[in-house]
């Protein structure tokens, strides 16, 4: 902790106070992990209605993802970090007005906005305040608040769904969010350079800006990463998805909170470590290390018997989040100039989102036919899709790439203003 001491104030209490926002945002989304599907299923959906519904969330995030990272770069992150929170604080009020399955799926659509616009300000506003020299370390620790934020919401929302209801779990939430929302208006955002803007676009300048914007998807340096994030997607939507039907079917002694809860305890433990080695020994061990504890978490759960391998399962999930997650974050902004930074989060972060997108509609299908246990055989080969595209494309050719997955070189993509020595 103590790079934060060599801070500036102002960005030391800026830091200080967004952490803060993001812990409250964070439990105000995790509350509602575990609990979302068993009130869907106590409306009485089906399995497939159920991952619909849940899918619906990454729907509203995936287009508002590609709206919001440009404006973060034009507007600034406060903006779009206002707009997450705003978010986050009124659409468990709509849960607690629902009543249908339909009217869900459209407030699960609108919930997604939140985390799309969240993530693009916190990680790039970071960004911007962290030495670059030290910027593993300072992101590392700033990416705790997604683990924390974890380890209380789950708990708490089954705590409070168990003893108290649904009313009292949506009204707590939307608490958190508003809290959020209050926390941002107190952080500063310092200024950066800006690409000339023009008050008056043509219709064709604007349609040529967003094939410009799309286009960074084929760029080398974000390709890869993109990839990756949406195998990570897919096992994460499968997760929030059927874990706790999973559970529940397979009568297992287990609360899903504590699983998201023994996860986010893990996930804490090692990003407090993982973003200051970084800055020494190179992203790419690092991801490649997260991606394999996510293989062999899922093949833990496909195997799962006892409460005990669950348990040891999300603790293998919790490591593999809290190395993949920041890991990818400070490898993007690495790649990235400081104009562009919104724009390759949301681009690399939108691969998350797709495949959070396609979890829930598509494994919902698949579920009905070979039951929620295998799901997570498939989650244990995505990983392993992701583990080899990693090995082989995250770098200008094989050799280097092998070579900055193994932490014995360096990223050939950085950005060459910013390149750590």
């Amino acid at each position: 902790m103590n790079v934060f001491l060599t801070l500036p104030p102002q960005s030391r209490r800026s830091l200080l106070v967004l952490f803060l926002a993001g812990l409250c945002f964070w439990a105000s989304i995790t509350s509602l992990l575990p609990t979302i599907p068993l009130y869907l299923d106590f409306l009485g959906a089906t399995q497939s209605q159920i991952g619909l519904v849940m899918g619906a969330f990454a729907v509203g995030l995936l287009p508002s993802r590609f709206g919001l990272g440009p404006l973060a770069d034009v507007k600034g992150r406060k903006w779009v970090l206002y707009i997450g929170t705003f978010v986050a604080a009124t659409a468990p009020i709509g849960y607690l007005l629902a009543h249908s399955i339909a009217l869900m799926a459209v407030i699960r659509g609108f919930h997604g906005i939140s985390i799309a616009a969240f993530t693009i300000g916190y990680s790039a506003l970071v960004a911007d305040i962290a030495p670059i020299d030290r910027r593993g370390t300072v992101i590392g620790y700033m990416s705790l608040v997604n683990s924390i934020g974890m380890a209380i919401g789950p708990a708490l929302g089954g705590f409070l769904e168990a003893a108290t209801g649904y009313d009292t779990l949506f009204i707590v939430s939307a608490a958190f969010g508003a809290l959020g929302f209050l926390g941002i208006s107190q952080v500063w955002e310092p200024s950066r350079p800006q690409q000339p803007i023009t008050t008056v676009q043509t219709h064709q300048q604007r349609w040529t800006g967003i094939v410009q914007y799309f286009k960074l998807w084929g760029q080398p340096s974000l390709r890869t990463p993109a990839f990756v994030m949406l195998m990570v997607g897919l096992i994460f939507g499968t997760l929030v998805t059927f874990l706790p039907l999973y559970i529940k079917a397979s009568g297992l002694n287990l609360n899903a909170g504590l699983f998201y809860s023994a996860a986010a305890i893990a996930s804490f433990c090692v990003r407090a470590v993982v973003g200051r080695a970084s800055d020494r020994l190179g992203r790419g061990i690092f991801i490649s290390g997260g991606l394999s504890c996510y293989l062999l978490s899922m093949l833990m759960l496909w195997m799962s018997h006892s409460s005990v391998t669950l348990i040891f399962a999300a603790i293998l999930e919790g490591m593999a989040a809290g190395i993949v997650i920041p890991m990818m974050i400070t490898l993007i902004t690495d790649r990235a100039s400081p104009q562009e930074r919104g724009r390759y989060f949301s681009l690399c972060i939108g691969g998350f989102d797709v495949g959070i997108a396609f979890a829930g509609p598509l494994f919902g299908l698949i579920a009905e036919e070979v039951g929620y246990r295998n799901l997570f055989m498939m989650d244990a080969g995505l990983a392993v899709i992701a583990l080899a595209v990693f090995f082989t494309q995250s770098n200008p050719n094989l050799t280097l790439s092998l070579q900055f997955a193994l932490g014995k070189a360096k990223d050939a993509h950085a950005y060459k203003a910013e390149h750590l020595s």
